[in-house]
């Protein structure tokens, strides 16, 4: 089975919980705005919160390449500690591509709020959901 990481990042707190994901999966992370070359059967798709939803660069990614994928996984972090979550597995229901029922979300710094995370605790939670996902999904 064919694993892929995807995220945006404004600024670098989604990224770090992409490349820890794809560290422990043996992927590699990419932002959204490269299409998928392949099917892949697992997506974690990863944004922050923007305006209450993830940034439509995540929705158009999910449109671009929804006969490539197999399910996404949602992962994010934000500053309210609100998740992307609904918007992208709305996003995606309406390209007819499942999503995981469970999702990785920490918290997300913004201006001064919630300073230096995601942090290395988060990246290593983010690490072991990625894992627990794998082996729940059945991915070898």
């Amino acid at each position: 089975m064919r694993v892929d990481v995807r995220y945006y990042s404004r600024n670098g707190g989604t990224k770090k919980l992409a490349d820890a994901i794809a560290a422990a999966i043996g992927a590699e992370a990419k932002t959204v705005d490269k299409p998928l070359e392949k099917y892949a059967d697992v997506v974690f798709l990863g944004s922050s919160v923007y305006g209450g939803k993830p940034d439509p660069s995540v929705v158009k990614f999910i449109a671009a390449n929804a006969r490539n994928i197999g399910k996404i996984v949602v992962f994010g972090s934000a500053c309210t500690g609100k998740s992307t979550y609904p918007a992208i597995k709305s996003a995606a229901a309406g390209q007819a591509v499942k999503t995981a029922e469970m999702f990785f979300q920490c918290k997300g710094q913004f201006w001064f709020f919630n300073k230096n995370r995601p942090n290395d605790q988060d990246c290593a939670d983010a690490a072991d959901f990625a894992k627990k996902q794998i082996r729940i999904l059945g991915v070898t």
